[in-house]
């Protein structure tokens, strides 16, 4: 029996069977019993494999059966809402863990300190399909959120949210009116409840597929101009992120 405070790994999906096996199968049963972990899939409404796949990896679905668009912030919280674990873990789809065991036994360490409100790590792209931009990119901003964090500022890329379940609920949750930006629009919040923490010796991978798609000028252009909406109009520019699969 784990020894280790329950945690809650959420993940929101929409049509991602291409890459959502690979995505839970790193959490294996021996992983699960070490950390006691429990993971849940929220779909948006996918209409391919993803249900499927995630019925069969998954401890627990929640499937969206309502017409109208779904926000990934919304998506997060239908997780985080059935979620029996005290440390939530938010993961987008396609991220993968560069050494889970590492991962979860910092987590928990960081988590248990009570002047923390939420953590994060570096984000890279997977190292098999890592270009030189890529390297550039990711690893300009891991240093730029972490120095943001270090400053005070509360900052963390949506790919990897840790956050204690008693400051999620109490914060507010995601804002479920923010199609983009509401990674930052959370970790602003929670920054005013406890200290936010930027892990540098930890590291999750990507997809590169949105990047390959737009390319990193008017990604950044795009987080720009959401963050700014998002900062003074408490709202994104773009109603929806477009899937990119």
């Amino acid at each position: 029996m784990s020894t280790h405070p329950q945690i809650s790994i959420i993940i929101p999906t929409l049509q991602e069977e291409k890459i959502l096996a690979q995505t839970l199968d790193q959490f294996t049963p021996a992983l699960r019993q070490q950390f006691n972990l429990e993971v849940i899939v929220s779909d948006g409404g996918s209409t391919d494999g993803t249900l499927a796949i995630a019925r069969e990896r998954s401890d627990v679905v929640i499937e969206h059966a309502e017409q109208t668009r779904q926000t990934i912030s919304a998506g997060r919280n239908r997780g985080a809402a059935v979620a029996h674990g005290g440390i939530l873990v938010f993961l987008n789809a396609d991220v993968m863990i560069e050494e889970p065991e590492k991962f979860f036994s910092t987590m928990v360490r960081v988590m248990g300190e009570e002047r923390v409100a939420a953590a994060t790590c570096n984000v890279n792209i997977y190292p098999e399909e890592e270009r030189l931009s890529d390297w550039l990119f990711h690893n300009f901003f891991n240093g730029y959120f972490w120095l943001l964090n270090v400053l005070g500022l509360g900052i963390g890329r949506g790919e990897c949210h840790i956050v204690r379940k008693k400051v999620f609920e109490e914060g507010g949750r995601y804002n479920e009116k923010i199609a983009a930006g509401e990674d930052v629009e959370l970790f602003r919040r929670l920054g005013r409840r406890g200290t936010i923490i930027f892990v540098r010796t930890l590291t999750v991978f990507e997809s590169p597929r949105r990047f390959r798609k737009y390319g990193y000028l008017w990604i950044i252009v795009l987080w720009i101009l959401n963050d700014l909406g998002v900062v003074f109009a408490r709202r994104s520019i773009v109603d929806h992120w477009k899937p990119v699969r």
